[in-house]
């Protein structure tokens, strides 16, 4: 049986504080979201060393101005230039010897309504998406786009990333978009149903160095339009393009949803990660979009925590019963 490995998200900026909180959380797989002006080899490095001191690896890294970028995605002035930018943080990352880098074509970032407490929150400030109020916004870039023109900047993109990747050794993970809706505020989405993935993967062609972080909450946002979890965990497992997973339960799926604790969404996430380990996912696996927390007692870090440990104990309740499954 091979394992999946759980990670928690961290800033650059993270203290020494809590590096030792997830130590003794029992993970040593960290995804660092690098500050505007920490990604560059030297700061890398400090922060590689400091975290070794907690026996933390970073295993996948990104930049909110370097991946989720405008300019590249929607094909504006200065596209190459900033290209290049992601190209230069592609290349840090495999001195560093960091294996994968994060990728989400959203130029507006993941879309939500409100962040505040809703009425499945438990009383903590979360995320809250209704279409309609996103429907009645203006396009956000000064007109509406062509999908044609999304998924031509995506092959230039792909084109001139790939080749420094492979250099490099470092995989790009592709997230849907979120949500996963075929258009949001005037920008077509590149993945809002697993037949994007497909094609995603068809334009870099023989080239292992485009992947995807099955992000299970946009599945679950889209419902049955995005596609059949179950079958796609075993298809892109399969097919050996699962990177990472984000692990995340709902409300509800769209129009109107609100995230949630694991255990308290419409999807049943133990059936979900008993999936994945039947299937042999060997890929990172970690919470996403957990609530805010409560500032005095930990925050965000308490959040992620508490959301995280939930999660390894389905992991770890799902391999005894796949191993019980195989032996019969």
């Amino acid at each position: 049986m091979k394992h999946m490995r759980v990670q928690v998200p961290m800033w650059s900026t993270a203290s020494d504080a809590e590096l030792q909180f997830y130590r003794e959380m029992g993970v040593d797989a960290v995804s660092v979201m690098f500050r505007e002006n920490d990604w560059d080899y030297d700061s890398v490095s400090r922060l590689q060393e400091r975290m070794a001191k907690f026996d933390l690896t970073i295993t996948d890294g990104g930049s909110f101005s370097v991946f989720k970028n405008p300019v590249i995605h929607l094909g504006l002035e200065g596209r190459d230039e900033q290209i290049d930018r992601y190209n230069q943080f592609t290349t840090v990352m495999g001195k560093c010897g960091i294996p994968m880098c994060s990728l989400a074509w959203q130029p507006d970032g993941a879309v939500r309504s409100w962040k505040k407490v809703g009425k499945y929150t438990r009383g903590s400030v979360s995320g809250i998406v209704d279409m309609e109020e996103i429907a009645s916004r203006n396009p956000s870039h000064g007109r509406v786009y062509s999908e044609e023109e999304i998924w031509h900047n995506f092959k230039y993109f792909l084109d001139r990333t790939l080749p420094v990747c492979e250099k490099a050794g470092v995989k790009m993970a592709l997230h849907p978009n979120d949500p996963p809706a075929a258009c949001v505020m005037g920008i077509p989405s590149l993945i809002y149903n697993s037949e994007g993935f497909k094609r995603a993967f068809e334009l870099a062609g023989s080239s292992l160095y485009l992947g995807m972080k099955l992000c299970v909450g946009c599945w679950l946002e889209g419902g049955t339009a995005f596609g059949d979890l179950m079958k796609d965990i075993e298809y892109f497992v399969g097919q050996g393009k699962v990177l990472a997973v984000h692990f995340r339960n709902l409300s509800a799926s769209m129009p109107y949803f609100e995230e949630v604790l694991l255990e308290d969404g419409y999807a049943d996430m133990y059936e979900i990660m008993k999936q994945l380990v039947r299937c042999d996912c060997d890929a990172l696996i970690s919470v996403d979009h957990a609530s805010h927390g409560v500032p005095e007692f930990g925050g965000m870090a308490g959040a992620y925590g508490y959301s995280t440990g939930y999660m390894k104990g389905m992991l770890m309740a799902a391999e005894k019963e796949v191993a019980v499954e195989r032996r019969r």
